[in-house]
């Protein structure tokens, strides 16, 4: 079933795209996080242009992102006065990664950025979340319990002025520390097309110090009018949001969200996420190769 995709100006087959989405609405629903780091590298491969699958890939994470937002506030999981400041920066950083974007656009070194960013984060992430995982299978293994980690912020956290009261999040900090934190994410998303809840969720709990309960949802939360507020500048600044792409993406997502939860109940926390950084590192090591290979067909534009 092929598809025209107007902006990417490429056929694909449809159901191929369905089931990428469907792919990382699987992992997203066995592992608890948005599948938008996944979906622009898989869609990259296939062919899309990396633009278009950044733009388009933003757009799929703000429809998955509803229902799990509206889950978490109906049982109380969003510190809302977290999330607002957390949003306030997001948008600004939203912005600042347009300006970013077209920048790079101009000088014809976003595919580019968009690879190289990719091999950093993912390669990165995956290595930390690898290494915990290992430990924490080893010690269910030996039998021998891993000591708790104590939740406070980070001291520079504590240093900045201004203290706010978050009661939901049980923190006494500066709301410049979220407001910086919002702005990161929201560059990230804006020139990666990702959902930024893969850094946003480990940041909240070993920087901010958040509380478990709420760290989830408030991510949501703001991951959701950030991804509202990317896809909007994309649309109106680089023209790069395929709706039908995203359509079908989101279609297929849904359905393999609901799959994944229900494997989710079947397997063993510390198993899922050892198998989560393994995949994040294959991925991250398929984009770094990509950057190393020649083209089949190398063109060259000259400018008369």
């Amino acid at each position: 079933m092929d598809v025209y995709l107007p902006i990417a100006n490429l056929a694909v087959n449809g159901l191929v795209i369905v089931g990428l989405g469907a792919l990382t609405g699987l992992l997203s629903g066995m592992f608890g996080v948005g599948g938008g780091f996944l979906t622009t590298p898989l869609l990259i491969f296939y062919g899309v242009p990396p633009t278009v699958a950044a733009a388009s890939a933003a757009s799929q994470v703000t429809g998955a992102s509803v229902s799990g937002a509206l889950a978490h506030a109906r049982r109380g999981g969003i510190d809302y006065q977290m999330g607002a400041v957390l949003v306030a920066g997001g948008v600004v950083g939203t912005g600042l990664g347009a300006l970013l974007f077209q920048l790079l656009q101009a000088l014809g070194q976003i595919d580019t950025t968009i690879n190289l960013l990719y091999v950093i984060l993912l390669g990165s992430i995956g290595t930390l979340m690898a290494v915990e995982s290992l430990g924490a299978v080893r010690a269910r293994r030996t039998g021998l319990a891993r000591p708790a980690r104590r939740r406070r912020h980070h001291p520079l956290v504590a240093s900045l002025p201004m203290r706010w009261r978050f009661y939901r999040s049980g923190l006494y900090i500066s709301p410049l520390a979220p407001l910086l934190l919002g702005m990161l994410t929201g560059m990230l998303t804006m020139l990666m097309g990702i959902g930024g809840g893969f850094i946003l969720v480990p940041a909240m709990l070993y920087v901010l110090g958040m509380s478990v309960t709420v760290v989830v949802g408030t991510s949501l939360f703001q991951i959701l009018f950030v991804t509202i507020a990317t896809t909007m500048m994309h649309a109106l600044t680089t023209h790069a949001v395929d709706l039908v792409l995203a359509s079908l993406l989101l279609v297929g997502s849904v359905l393999g969200a609901q799959a994944g939860a229900f494997l989710a109940q079947k397997a063993k926390p510390d198993v899922l996420r050892l198998v989560l950084a393994m995949i994040v590192l294959a991925v991250a090591v398929r984009m770094a190769l990509g950057l190393g290979w020649q083209p089949d067909e190398i063109f060259t534009v000259v400018v008369q």
